[in-house]
């Protein structure tokens, strides 16, 4: 197995030992470096990128930045100078965290943990299907996209309600929905996002998902209709 790799470093001779260690990996294969994360965000949008090797503090766009603007965010080994940001850089679940200069076996090693991640990441697929992780009750848990029945905002926190349970998670409603594929999600009432599979029925006023009535905005029914692709 070979993870499609993207380097993204302001210096260039940093990115040039990190390219040199990417290009020496049998592993590893690597598909652009640069030195921005403008120009990286373009490459990841066009390409299957499975993990991006970041600096932290770079001009205009930081690395965490970086992150926030993706939408489906491959696995992220943060390479940095600065041990500081540790902690952060693992509340975006970092895959690893490297402090430069770097060296082999350590580097070695963080690749050994992407492809671990990588080849459960392809399991679960197989099993359940895709999934994202949310942070709820100061605990990181996994939850599967398809098993979602709606997101409803709950004050400060959007509230994840699941086949099986219910999580809050401190979040907005925009931000939240951005980690959704929006082919199977759609944003009703600007208090629910849905998940279009799991809809029963509805009329002009409500979707209804088991026996719970969500209620449509004035101006969203069109939008589900033609999610739900059906033929007025």
């Amino acid at each position: 197995m070979k993870l499609n790799c993207v380097v993204v470093d302001d210096s260039s001779l940093q990115r040039i030992v990190i390219t040199k260690l990417v290009n020496n990996h049998p592993n590893l294969q690597l598909i652009g470096d640069y030195s921005n994360a403008i120009e990286a965000k373009n490459c990841i949008t066009v390409n299957t990128v499975d993990l991006v090797l970041l600096d932290i503090e770079m001009p205009i766009i930081s690395g965490f930045d970086f992150i926030d603007g993706l939408k489906l965010k491959p696995q992220i080994i943060f390479i940095t100078s600065k041990a500081e940001y540790a902690l952060k850089a693992f509340d975006y679940n970092a895959t690893d965290y490297l402090l430069k200069p770097i060296l082999l076996d350590r580097f070695n090693s963080s690749i050994k943990r992407a492809l671990d991640l990588q080849q459960m990441k392809r399991e679960n697929y197989e099993e359940e299907g895709d999934h994202i992780f949310i942070k709820s009750n100061l605990k990181k848990l996994k939850i599967f996209i398809n098993k979602i029945k709606w997101i409803e905002a709950y004050g400060d926190y959007v509230k994840v309600v699941t086949e099986e349970n219910t999580n809050l998670v401190l979040s907005t409603m925009k931000s939240f929905e951005k980690d959704l594929p929006s082919e199977k999600f759609i944003r009703v009432h600007k208090s629910y996002i849905i998940n279009i599979e799991k809809v029963e029925r509805f009329n002009s006023k409500f979707a209804e998902i088991g026996s719970t009535k969500i209620p449509l905005s004035r101006n969203k029914k069109e939008g589900l209709i033609k999610a739900l692709s059906i033929d007025q």
